[in-house]
């Protein structure tokens, strides 16, 4: 069965002394907001990193399938989906539309959970996932630095494209030392706290079948998405405590009525997520860790029929505390 209630989440990335997101448009360096010089991380490098890390865990395969992978064509998971739904890799009538589509929301988790235009190719349709995710945006300013590294080593092709070891070897013994190395550049910021916010539809997945299980999943990756994502570009890059969740549960006695409100939620998620507030700490003028903020959540304000709860790992998987803190998260206030 797909999922009951609908959810919102707030989540907070940490860069240390990497680039969180380059823009190739800016020659690779950090993406900010020109504006105010807040940084900013794409929804598509988060999602990028939550499909990583679902392949990684569940080795690719149905239902965890990925169809958005790196140096693939998504044409042929289309025609994949025809030939295994229908029969018939050519585009069909909306019969085989359809029954190609739920095949791809049956066998592949990124389908599900966030949606795709499946009609590139022997068309399957349109499909919207039931998970959404915003822009990450820097809690404060971000110091984008373009730094000199030196390279002692190079990578000519001065001895020709196919030459050979001892040609290349040749050549470089006939160079100086200085001829054999070479300056290189590296963006980078020195800190940066990013939030993001998602948010999930019940109504959504219950047309792509998106279930609990899916759920407890996507939990896990976005919780240990940089475990696996280590690079000299990226820095110390993590999910950070907290992560914060809101389940709307609904407040009808009718349990049909009930459910119904669960579906579409008890109240708008600004209004849910105006309920947090992060403050730099007393004597903070630079932060350099998350340790440096604290989180204040007005529980007392909750509307009814929606629950709050903390997301945390342990032993690497996902679990979530609903209505109180779990314990190791004293940068967070309830009022």
């Amino acid at each position: 069965m797909a999922i009951e209630s609908r959810y919102e989440f707030l989540y907070f990335v940490e860069c240390i002394n990497g680039n969180p997101n380059g823009d190739p448009d800016m020659g690779n360096s950090p993406r900010l907001d020109p504006q105010d010089m807040h940084g900013l991380i794409s929804d598509v490098a988060i999602k990028r990193r939550i499909r990583n890390y679902v392949q990684l865990a569940h080795g690719n395969e149905a239902p965890f399938g990925i169809v958005v992978q790196q140096a693939t064509n998504i044409n042929k998971f289309i025609a994949l989906a025809h030939e295994q739904a229908t029969g018939n890799p050519k585009k069909g009538d909306r019969v085989k539309t359809s029954a190609a589509r739920k095949w791809l929301c049956q066998n592949f988790y990124d389908v599900r959970t966030f949606g795709g235009v499946m009609s590139t190719g022997a068309n399957a349709g349109q499909i919207r996932g039931a998970v959404q995710l915003t822009f990450l945006r820097s809690l404060d300013q971000i110091l984008p630095l373009d730094v000199s590294i030196t390279r002692m080593a190079v990578a000519s092709d001065a001895p020709g494209k196919e030459a050979s070891y001892a040609e290349y070897e040749e050549w470089e013994n006939k160079q100086s030392e200085d001829k054999l190395r070479t300056m290189g550049r590296k963006q980078l910021i020195p800190y940066g706290l990013y939030q993001g916010k998602g948010f999930i539809s019940a109504h959504l997945a219950e047309d792509t079948t998106f279930n609990d299980q899916d759920l407890n999943v996507f939990w896990d990756a976005l919780l240990n998405m940089y475990e696996h994502d280590r690079s000299s570009s990226k820095g110390h890059m993590s999910t950070v405590p907290p992560v914060i969740v809101f389940r709307h549960i609904g407040t009808d006695t009718d349990l049909t009525q009930r459910a119904r409100q669960a579906k579409l939620g008890c109240a708008p998620a600004h209004k849910l997520f105006d309920l947090v507030a992060v403050e730099k700490n007393a004597g903070v003028a630079a932060p350099r860790s998350y340790r440096d903020y604290s989180w204040v959540v007005q529980i007392s304000k909750m509307p009814p029929g929606v629950e709050v709860g903390f997301a945390v790992v342990d032993a690497g998987k996902a679990s979530i505390s609903w209505g109180k803190l779990p314990d190791g998260l004293e940068t967070i206030r309830l009022v």
